[in-house]
């Protein structure tokens, strides 16, 4: 009998020669997968550099000025306008998260819920903002501005937000929610103290992508927000509210809206567009590596060394 047991064992081992060429090939494929990676990586920075450089080549000191004709009051209007977006879509997206993770019943009502949230993730920009060019602007007979901008960005991200918080929670081991639970604390107080902050790391990211989309966006904002922007940075004219930079009811068009304008208007706005194409750039990647940052900063103090 062990001598049978001794021969099916080894019939069942690989041989030597087998073991070898598995790892070749795990060797080739990992070495393509890295080539694979490195190009992207690459064309990444090719692509960011062109735009960067070709953008501060042709610019002149008279572009980065807060007034009509330079590009600043359309980089601030792009930073308040994603700011105002992700006071809208981050709380509600992380609260429909906790409820599909944590609340939702496998029923119909969940179902149906699912089938609208992927399919608000593939509506086109474009129908977001004619969608708020009638509900916020005609609707409610008012101007283009930076409000009517900013909930049609958030629109646009709370599926985003949505699901990236589903996901995190969802992939939280069960120890940390029956753990919890165990001690006596309720399902609100799990949640608020337990979970979300162990997730904030991916929740982190959602916002990461969400504020991504909410910078390059033009489709939605060219029907809400307006393409032009007047604004005056001495406070004694802010008793005008066109005139006052933190009015979210005034018109603000941002850098993309910019870039398009700029390149529609006439030649010699080519190079506003390019400088305000290589701002936006910046502004994306200075943004992205913040986040990461305080990301780490976030894991080191939770003392996740993921």
């Amino acid at each position: 009998m062990t001598e049978i047991k001794n021969e099916q064992t080894k019939d069942l081992t690989p041989s030597r020669g087998l073991i070898g060429r598995a790892k070749a090939v795990d060797r080739i494929w990992t070495v393509v997968f890295y080539l694979v990676a490195l190009f992207f990586l690459l064309l990444l920075f090719a692509f960011a550099g062109y735009v960067i450089i070709k953008g501060f080549a042709g610019a002149t000191p008279e572009m980065f000025r807060f007034d009509r004709n330079g590009i600043g009051n359309y980089f601030f209007n792009t930073i308040y306008l994603v700011f105002l977006s992700l006071l809208i879509s981050v709380p509600i997206g992380v609260m429909g998260g906790i409820y599909m993770a944590e609340y939702a019943k496998d029923n119909a009502f969940t179902k149906f819920l699912r089938i609208a949230i992927e399919t608000l993730s593939s509506l086109p920009s474009i129908v977001v903002g004619l969608f708020g060019y009638l509900i916020f602007l005609v609707a409610t007979h008012s101007q283009p501005s930076l409000l009517a901008g900013s909930i049609c960005v958030a629109i646009l991200s709370l599926p985003l937000m949505t699901t990236t918080t589903e996901d995190a929670l969802r992939s939280l081991p069960p120890s940390y929610k029956l753990g919890s639970l165990g001690m006596g604390a309720t399902l609100r107080q799990t949640i608020q103290s337990v979970l979300i902050p162990a997730c904030v790391p991916r929740i982190i990211t959602g916002v990461i992508l969400a504020a991504g989309r909410g910078f390059g966006e033009a489709a939605a904002l060219l029907y809400t927000s307006g393409s032009d922007t007047n604004i005056k940075w001495n406070p004694h004219t802010w008793i005008n509210p066109s005139l006052n930079p933190f009015n979210p009811l005034r018109r603000g068009g941002t850098l993309s809206l910019k870039i398009w304008s700029s390149f529609t208007a006439s030649v010699g706005a080519e190079d506003v567009a390019n400088l305000s194409a290589a701002i936006l750039m910046i502004l994306v990647l200075s943004f992205s590596l913040l986040a990461h940052y305080l990301e780490g900063r976030i894991r080191k103090k939770m003392g996740d060394t993921k």
